[in-house]
């Protein structure tokens, strides 16, 4: 299948139509072979695991090096959403589950290594499309690839959705992570022995207090108690409670400092005892000269076909977060423009389908 301008539209209908949710190994697997297979002649296709692995062909007869374009295939849809969320066109809009985040943002780059090879754009570098299938699950089995092919890199460009309808990119993310706190009490009946129990759901209601007290909104440092569990029924005094708690940081020392934070609680109930486990598990993209130096470069391309791009920073993750903390020059929210990720209303607007695609086309070759 080779996609022509006039088959952008099809080919991202044929994404969003292959379900891949994250939970699902075969349906990921038969995403994975479809894309490959879509790109027989014009790109060299392997499985990486269960990642995907994509390095076209391309003009220019020195390569050196490679620019990394860097996606996801997986989606936080279930299988079946298409019965009740179609794939559509209206509007002047592209609607159906993961059409957003981020179908759209893999064929948008597909269609711009198209316009290179049209156009006979020589180019000095190798490049490499890396497609994952477990980022919206926190990139446990692909993390380490991305680093190794990031690490071979010149630049990463993260095919993300931009930000907001006009489409802004990505030039900072926060680190994210996860911390579970854990306490132990002394369960006992709360009618006959209340005095002999210590109650872990209290316990954990004064440290989660203690908790919430980390966040520095200042600092851009959020700390997130987002659920809670504990005790068995209302009569017994609770032997056991626990809180999962969400973290997102814009600076890596940030997390550093929160680590000490949470390692240093202990027991307002000295009968009772305190258990903290986890920590970052996503470190933050922090804007570096590297960054910025490539979002010039995209800028500049983008004003050659009259579109002012803008930069942004969000406090959600992306792979891109991984390659940035190594110090590799990464420009995130690449992809398509649109809005709902996640949400019943996922759609892109059509006709910022084009400029994303001349795009990531212009700036491919613009990278030294």
């Amino acid at each position: 299948m080779s996609i022509g301008s006039e088959g952008i539209t099809s080919f991202i209908q044929t994404l969003v139509e292959c379900e891949s949710p994250s939970d699902s190994p075969a349906d990921l697997r038969r995403f994975m072979e479809l894309f490959a297979d879509s790109l027989q002649g014009e790109a060299t296709c392997k499985m990486a695991g269960t990642h995907l692995l994509c390095k076209f062909r391309l003009p220019g007869r020195k390569k050196q090096g490679q620019v990394m374009a860097l996606g996801h295939g997986d989606t936080v849809w279930p299988l079946g959403t298409l019965r009740t969320m179609p794939f559509r066109s209206a509007e002047g809009r592209l609607w159906g589950p993961g059409v957003l985040d981020m179908k759209a943002g893999l064929a948008i780059f597909v269609h711009a290594m198209r316009v290179v090879r049209e156009r006979d754009i020589a180019l000095p570098h190798e490049v490499l499309l890396q497609i994952n299938s477990d980022e919206e699950t926190g990139s446990a089995t692909s993390r380490q690839l991305t680093e190794e092919n990031a690490r071979r890199s010149k630049a990463v460009l993260v095919l993300e959705p931009g930000t907001g309808l006009t489409g802004k990119l990505k030039t900072s993310r926060k680190g994210i992570g996860d911390y579970w706190v854990r306490v132990r009490g002394v369960a006992s009946h709360a009618g006959v022995d209340f005095e002999k129990g210590a109650s872990a759901v209290v316990e954990l209601a004064r440290q989660i207090g203690v908790i919430a007290g980390f966040t520095d909104v200042a600092r851009g440092v959020t700390v997130n108690p987002g659920t809670v569990s504990g005790g068995t029924r209302s009569n017994v005094i609770a032997e056991s409670a626990e809180a999962h708690v969400d973290i997102r940081v814009p600076k890596l020392r940030d997390s550093v400092r929160l680590e000490r934070q949470f390692r240093a609680l202990r027991p307002f109930d000295k009968r009772c005892s305190v258990e903290v486990s986890g920590g970052l598990n996503r470190p933050p993209m922090e804007r570096s000269k590297g960054v910025a130096a490539l979002f010039r470069l995209a800028r500049a391309a983008a004003a050659e076909v009259e579109v002012e791009l803008e930069e942004s920073a969000t406090g959600g993750g992306s792979d891109g977060n991984f390659t940035a903390a190594l110090g590799v020059p990464t420009l995130d929210g690449l992809g398509a423009v649109g809005e709902g990720a996640h949400a019943a209303h996922e759609s892109i607007l059509t006709d910022r389908i084009e400029d994303r695609i001349e795009l990531l086309a212009r700036l491919v070759a613009r990278i030294p």
